[in-house]
C-alpha cells in the first residue's frame, strides 16, 4: 500500500513479529495567528450566498440581503471547520471565517 506523508508529518514504520508492518504518522498543526476569539468584533467583507442561523434548530437559507458586506458583529462561539457563530444586528448566524475579518477598534480616543 503506497501513501504520501505531508511535509509537516513524520512517518515511522514498526515491524511487529508475524504481522504486517504498521505505519505511524504524526502530524503537527501549523500555528495560526488568529485574532478571532469569543467577543471579538468582526466586519463582514463579502456577503455569503447561503446563511445558517445559530439556533438550536438551525435554518439554512439563501442570503437575500440579510447579511451584507460592511455589517459589523461579534463572535459568539466557534464551530468546527473554521465556522463561527456571529451576532449581527439581525440575529446570530453561522458564518465561515473567509467572509469576515477582525475589526480593529482604536481605544486610544
Amino acid at each position: 500500500m503506497a501513501f504520501t506523508v505531508p511535509s509537516t508529518c513524520t512517518s515511522t514504520t514498526i515491524f511487529p513479529i508475524k504481522k504486517p508492518s504498521v505505519h505511524l504518522i504524526k502530524c503537527e498543526s501549523s500555528p495560526r495567528k488568529s485574532k478571532l476569539e469569543i467577543g471579538s468584533p468582526i466586519i463582514v467583507i463579502e456577503a455569503p450566498k447561503m446563511i445558517k442561523t445559530a439556533a438550536s434548530v438551525p435554518c439554512l437559507r439563501v442570503n437575500s440581503g440579510l447579511v451584507k458586506a460592511g455589517d459589523v458583529g461579534r463572535i459568539v462561539s466557534r464551530k468546527p471547520k473554521d465556522v463561527w457563530a456571529v451576532r449581527l444586528r439581525i440575529g446570530t448566524y453561522l458564518i465561515d471565517a473567509k467572509y469576515f475579518k477582525p475589526l480593529d477598534l482604536d481605544l486610544d480616543q
